[in-house]
């Protein structure tokens, strides 16, 4: 049976000979997001494998195509996911990856601008994603509602612990979100959840077990490495392919996901806020939460402007107050 397509406009995958990159290509199949699925890779063995595989599973209406050449690659590409950066390993934070991975992502904004300056939506998923995003938002020259990251990972992985603490269906637990940064310095709320529809507050869940929680939370990434020896892959993809389904006029993404803030409390950042992503792009609205929630959503932003200062100082972007001479959309 011919699979039902969203779009037949040009969907691209970076980093596509990766496990990420892999999982986004089968999961973007079978969800039927597009008829013209491109694969990118600059180490030609993977990529062509991941191509062959797709082949394998005989999605009918999706055609497939691989390239190690940029130029190919992106020109009219109108939805990309990018994943094409070097991976977390066993002891590294997401942070740890900073320098490189910064270079990566302005390297590959640079490819945007060149050769699709009128892609309609890319989402930034490699580590550290909300540096990542933002230098890929500020070379790019995109808007900011073009441009989303994977925070909403760290969301999925709260609700987890709190479904499987209460022993209830994982979509049984609403409201579990985290806010700020995707990664140690995340700001988790409780105020918002609700277990079955009754309030956490309402739960008597003691202090102690919600610390738990928000540990497992927080290394949700680093025990997926200890379990499996390699980062996460699955579940970074599907939530990937989630959002640029959404800005491709699928269903609508409101899991938090990282946005471009620049709203006078928040100064030009990307971070994890209440969005809904669709056909227009990313929206963003401020969370509620309780005094300490808000405190803890703060420090994550004061953590994130440290991280944006290190890239700034690496030369990899410049001083903030010169970004819209780079971007005049910012």
């Amino acid at each position: 049976m011919k699979t039902k397509v969203l779009t037949n406009k040009k969907l691209l995958l970076v980093g596509a000979g990766g496990a990420i990159g892999s999982n986004m290509a089968q999961t973007a199949a079978m969800l039927g997001l597009s008829s013209n699925i491109c694969l990118y890779d600059i180490f030609e063995q993977g990529v062509h494998g991941v191509y062959e595989e797709m082949r394998h599973c005989g999605f009918d209406g999706v055609n497939f195509s691989y390239t190690v050449d940029p130029k190919e690659a992106f020109t009219d590409a109108e939805y990309i996911i990018s994943s094409g950066g070097a991976p977390r390993k066993e002891g590294m934070t997401r942070e740890d990856l900073l320098k490189g991975n910064a270079q990566i992502a302005a390297d590959f904004a640079d490819n945007v601008k060149k050769y699709c300056p009128n892609v309609k939506h890319i989402v930034v998923i490699f580590n550290p994603a909300d540096l990542t995003g933002l230098v890929v938002l500020l070379h790019s020259g995109l808007k900011p509602s073009q441009v989303t990251t994977l925070a909403a990972l760290d969301s999925t992985r709260l609700q987890t612990e709190l479904a499987a603490h209460f022993g209830v269906q994982q979509c049984k637990v609403t409201g579990a979100h985290t806010y700020g940064g995707h990664g140690e310095a995340m700001a988790v709320f409780a105020s918002a959840v609700k277990i079955d529809g009754t309030p956490l507050a309402e739960k008597n869940l003691s202090a102690e077990d919600w610390e738990t929680i928000k540990h497992e939370t927080v290394q949700g990434g680093s025990k997926i490495i200890e379990l499996r020896g390699r980062s996460s892959f699955q579940s970074p993809a599907y939530n990937a392919v989630k959002m640029i389904e959404a800005a491709m006029g699928g269903e609508e993404f409101t899991w938090p996901a990282g946005t471009y803030v620049n709203d006078g409390k928040f100064q030009n950042v990307m971070m994890a806020m209440p969005t809904v992503i669709d056909a227009s792009g990313v929206h963003f609205t401020e969370p509620d939460g309780t005094p300490e929630e808000i405190a803890g959503l703060q420090a994550s932003y004061e953590h994130l402007c440290k991280m944006r200062d290190e890239i700034v100082e690496l030369g990899i972007v410049p001083p903030v107050k010169d970004w819209k001479t780079v971007n005049p959309n910012l």
